[in-house]
């Protein structure tokens, strides 16, 4: 007798607007599951409703603070004691991925540990977009979809008409990336080089490549404090930039992030809905733009739960 595995939808509690619009976007409602608060600031995750034999997608970005994380561990532990089929963690942003290698002697590969959490906790597969780097998907013995934010930005880039435009990468580890949009788009490419004074602080910053008179779009995965691509646009304009914008996946926008960007000499500012943003809070609220990742990542569960390939939703 053949057996029909199920699939279910389960959110954490961080990405739960993002979880509501996939679930709507995939033709389903998310499941029920609660998370129990201890006086102590210790918390339970259980699920409301049977997950027995079925294929469980649960969504969450695992952004500060670090209860995120344990939140996901937790949730794929109790749907692996649960009986669950198959266990997927859909990740829209994967917390840790800078630490990716030892860059200075006694520090922690943080991605690679939370590899090892994600698969000891039980999941049987990784979903996630646009990770900091891309090797970090050689962390893990069990399959990761990586999806990139491509293929919705190149088609909003296009609508815009630009004319003079250019790609610039806000570092040179950014190369990569806004070269293979600037081969799609057919324009220059322009690279930042920076120093940094410590983290978080950028102490310098110079233009390689044409920016005179060019409409620039910077190019980023994530924007935390936004130190990187606030310089460096204010130089960009200093060197007769016709104007800039940037585009980034994962906006933080910690500390100062949202006031520099806001004094800025940036246009727009392009991000996802990875990490839920309130706009409305931001004094740089008239220059953010968010495209949803929603019907995104609803067509990569639909995809893999199907055993179809997802090589379509690959643009770089």
């Amino acid at each position: 007798m053949l057996v029909e595995h199920k699939i279910k939808l389960f959110s954490g509690r961080k990405s739960t607007d993002l979880a509501k619009k996939i679930a709507e976007s995939f033709g389903t409602e998310l499941g029920v599951s609660s998370v129990i608060n201890f006086k102590d600031g210790e918390f339970q995750a259980s699920y409301d409703e049977s997950v027995r034999g079925a294929t469980v997608f649960i969504i969450q970005s695992t952004c500060p603070p670090s209860d995120n994380l344990m939140e996901l561990l937790l949730m794929i532990d109790a749907a692996r004691r649960a009986s669950a089929y198959k266990i997927v963690a859909v990740m829209p942003y994967f917390g840790w991925a800078r630490q990716d290698r030892k860059d200075k002697p006694r520090v922690s590969i943080g991605a690679k540990l939370v590899a090892d959490m994600l698969e000891v906790a039980g999941a049987d597969r990784v979903m996630t977009i646009d990770l900091h780097a891309d090797q970090i998907q050689g962390f893990f013995s069990v399959p990761v979809d990586h999806i990139y934010a491509s293929s919705l930005f190149l088609p909003y880039i296009r609508s815009l008409n630009i004319e003079n435009l250019a790609l610039a990468a806000p570092d040179m580890g950014g190369a990569k990336r806004a070269s293979t949009y600037a081969k799609v788009l057919n324009c220059p490419v322009i690279i930042c080089h920076k120093t940094r004074s410590k983290e978080n602080q950028v102490e310098k910053i110079t233009a390689i490549g044409d920016v005179k008179d060019k409409n620039i779009i910077i190019l980023d995965d994530m924007i935390d404090t936004a130190g990187t691509i606030t310089i460096a646009a204010d130089m960009m304009m200093k060197k007769k930039a016709a104007s800039v914008k940037a585009i980034a996946t994962h906006a933080l926008l910690s500390g100062p992030a949202s006031q520099r960007i806001s004094e800025s000499a940036l246009q727009e500012v392009m991000i996802t809905d990875t990490i839920p943003v309130n706009v409305n809070n931001l004094s740089c609220k008239n220059k953010i733009k968010i495209l949803s990742v929603a019907n995104l990542f609803a067509d990569v569960i639909r995809k893999v739960y199907e055993c179809k390939s997802i090589s379509s939703t690959f643009v770089m």
